[in-house]
């Protein structure tokens, strides 16, 4: 599989979100058509109300939640033109990697919850140190890595 293609200005702009969340994650989607990403959708990351479905127990600088209305936008808008194309998050610890946690959190029983690719963002107070974006294969039941480059932000 292909990853989506984001356009270096848009990748800044997850990076940017990225570092003033910090020592928070960041979290988001990015909506498009014909696997080129052409708008960033900042979410707030509910996480730090203890919202999570998995994890509860997570603090904000290792967890991630999109909820209430966030969700619901982010759901309604696979019915349109510019659906969303990927699900983005940071990871503060400076790592780009699809956690067991991430994939957890991905999945609706044996399938992905959404049909999104995933771009973890690693990121220190330093700043951005890279991305790389997973995609569900359905032949091995995982999620595998499409893409790897360093922070371009």
């Amino acid at each position: 599989m292909n990853a989506v293609r984001i356009p270096d200005d848009l990748l800044a702009s997850i990076g940017a979100h990225a570092r003033e969340a910090f020592p928070r994650e960041c979290c988001g989607y990015l909506r498009g058509a014909e696997g080129v990403v052409n708008k960033v959708v900042r979410c707030r990351n509910a996480q730090a109300n203890g919202d999570h479905p998995t994890h509860p127990e997570r603090g904000a600088e290792t967890g991630f939640v999109i909820t209430g209305s966030e969700l619901f936008e982010f759901a309604r808008a696979f019915s349109s033109e510019r659906p969303p194309l990927v699900v983005y998050h940071s990871h503060t610890n400076g790592r780009a990697y699809f956690s067991e946690v991430d994939r957890v959190n991905a999945m609706a029983g044996a399938e992905p919850a959404y049909p999104v690719q995933h771009l973890v963002v690693g990121v220190t107070a330093d700043g951005v140190r890279e991305h790389a974006i997973f995609a569900w294969n359905a032949a091995t039941g995982g999620f595998d890595e499409v893409a790897r480059f360093p922070a371009r932000c």
